[in-house]
């Protein structure tokens, strides 16, 4: 992942394709999919962070 402190910015791409690649997923599949599985993991880790830290509710 990449990170910054407090916030969770997005995924290692290089290292996501790799494992993409080792799994034996085509990378068309790949291109596709990842981003949008990435935005939403990404969305959902800071929402969980920010109310573990006592952040905004609902």
């Amino acid at each position: 992942m990449r990170v910054l402190p407090g916030a969770v910015i997005g995924w290692d791409m290089s290292a996501a394709l790799a494992l993409g690649d080792a799994l034996g997923v085509p990378p068309l599949a790949m291109a596709e999919l990842l981003p949008a599985i990435e935005a939403v993991m990404v969305a959902k880790l800071n929402e969980q962070m920010e109310h573990s830290h006592g952040g905004k509710t609902g």
